[in-house]
């Protein structure tokens, strides 16, 4: 009997993976009113500690959170992991080579110039006020990588900066942008749709660099750009990379990553 090439059965076993991803994520987004256990292999977090009342009054004074945050553990825990999403991913090893070869640009307009640096930082409400917690994971087959971020950002700072998001398809749809390693770069941006329950707030962007030094082939770098706040949380999504990087695995983890924020929200208030 004949095998199948070895890139054949990665590539099928990837569209397997994405197939369950897809139904998972309509589960869970179907059943996120009703209790439900932590994903396994994630622990339940532990009950927030009491914060001294100057520490309180100083978060919420940063962040106009009428609670305190959620601590480093519980947010690890809400992290999304390779398990979720199956093979070819596996945990990163680095950052991918394309941010600093491709990412680090600038571009004439104010707008698209602030975009390139939102993609280089992977901080569209800045830098978080309080704990933070990210995950990285690698597509050993097709290249790409995902990688997650939670803090807690002030509500009305992170809603304008998903507003400000939601007009870059019209104002930033097609640019110039140069990068100090890869030449200049023809930048497309479109919107990305994200499930209507993925959290209570989102905007998401796919953008699209093609070009490279004047002696090389034209390379084309896709990125996907999801925001989506949970509470008085907010996630972070990026997926990118040169070769396919697939929008239903940034849709699917879109959703998966806002139920589980929330679950582990849910749990830790009520055992505080």
């Amino acid at each position: 009997m004949t095998r199948a090439p070895a890139r054949a059965r990665t590539l099928v076993a990837s569209a397997l993976s994405v197939t369950v991803l897809l139904i998972t994520a309509a589960c869970v987004a179907y059943e996120r009113d009703v209790p439900r256990a932590l994903p396994q292999g994630v622990s339940e977090p532990p009950a927030a500690t009491s914060p001294s009342p100057s520490a309180t009054a100083s978060s919420s004074a940063v962040t106009g959170r009428s609670t305190p945050v959620l601590n480093d553990e519980q947010l690890r825990a809400a992290l999304i992991t390779e398990a979720d999403l199956g093979p070819p991913w596996a945990a990163a090893e680095g950052p991918a080579l394309w941010r600093d070869g491709t990412l680090k640009a600038t571009a004439d307009d104010g707008d698209c110039r602030r975009l390139l640096e939102v993609l280089y930082t992977e901080e569209p409400f800045g830098v978080p006020a309080g704990p933070r917690a990210s995950v990285a994971l690698d597509d050993t087959a097709e290249g790409a990588q995902l990688r997650e971020q939670i803090g807690a950002h002030g509500p009305k700072e992170a809603e304008r900066a998903l507003e400000w998001l939601r007009t870059l398809p019209e104002r930033c749809a097609r640019f110039r942008a140069q990068t100090a390693r890869s030449g200049a770069q023809d930048v497309e941006v479109t919107e990305l749709p994200l499930p209507d329950t993925a959290g209570d707030a989102r905007a998401a962007l796919r953008v699209t660099l093609t070009g490279g030094a004047p002696d090389a082939a034209p390379a084309r770098l896709t990125v996907d750009l999801a925001a989506i706040l949970v509470g008085e949380d907010a996630i972070v999504l990026t997926n990118g990379g040169f070769g396919e990087v697939r929008a239903e695995v940034t849709q699917a983890m879109a959703q998966l990553g806002a139920d589980r924020l929330a679950e582990v929200a849910r749990q830790g208030r009520l055992r505080v």
